[in-house]
């Protein structure tokens, strides 16, 4: 299965309608790859907020409309990253996408922790309330982002649903970009599954960002990882070497809790 984390620097100047075109174009350069993955509010940035309310739109507005026809036209599974949704409720939430190589929508996350304490997305979004994960042809997949990758209770949750692999974009800032790697790395091990993490680079909000994507196997192993640059990381991966990993080490049998 091969798999291609895109790592963008989502410069806040340039506008959303450039980077959406340009995006889109970068997907659909993957033709002959299985899973695309983009990272976290790559379109309306994670870091920069006077935007959000009025450029927040439904799961089947025109960002999502435009990331189906790029999958479509790729032939590959998309994890689009995130958008800001406005929701039925008038609400909004930071919300992950995944389209088939049909462009058909299967699979939406509304991120459950939200960063920022008092203030920032906590303050500005409302959060999920229910894990996800999608069917592919290869594994089942377990759906995560960002500052969700702090609270493991939470990936013992997307386990039993039956995650194999986890996907996780993110907007992540370099000065904690070694909570990353090694947070990242946690989840693989204490899960068995792997991880495929994809972060922005770049500046945001007068933020660093911390670039240094990751596909991780189920032991823990980087099999790939970007430095700081905007880059495609791409990696093959066996979905089979889960299982294998579980029978032969079977730790997640001794589960208490």
């Amino acid at each position: 299965m091969r798999v291609s984390l895109v790592q963008l620097d989502v410069d806040p100047a340039v506008p959303a309608r450039d980077r959406l075109a340009e995006v889109s174009a970068l997907v659909r350069s993957r033709r002959g790859d299985h899973l695309v993955v983009l990272p976290e509010l790559w379109l309306h940035t994670g870091w920069v907020y006077d935007g959000w309310e009025a450029d927040a739109e439904g799961v089947r507005g025109p960002a999502a409309q435009s990331m189906a026809r790029a999958a479509r036209d790729a032939g590959v599974w998309l994890h689009a990253g995130s958008i800001i949704e406005r929701g039925a409720d008038d609400n909004l939430y930071n919300t992950s996408l995944v389209f088939d190589p049909d462009g058909t929508l299967r699979g939406t996350y509304r991120k459950i922790h939200r960063f920022g304490f008092t203030g920032g997305e906590a303050a500005l979004i409302s959060r999920g309330t229910e894990t996800a994960h999608v069917r592919m042809p290869w594994a089942e997949v377990g759906l995560a982002t960002c500052y969700d990758l702090r609270f493991p209770e939470m990936f013992r949750r997307i386990l039993d649903a039956g995650a194999e692999v986890l996907v996780l974009p993110a907007a992540w800032p370099a000065r904690r970009v070694e909570h990353w790697r090694v947070l990242s790395r946690a989840r693989a091990i204490e899960n068995q599954m792997f991880v495929l993490a994809c972060n922005v680079t770049g500046e945001q909000g007068g933020q660093a960002m911390g670039g240094h994507s990751m596909v991780i196997d189920p032991w823990g192993e980087i099999v790939a990882e970007a430095g700081t640059e905007q880059t495609v990381l791409t990696a093959e991966i066996d979905p089979a070497l889960v299982a294998k990993t579980r029978e032969d080490f079977p730790v997640l049998q001794n589960r208490v809790f």
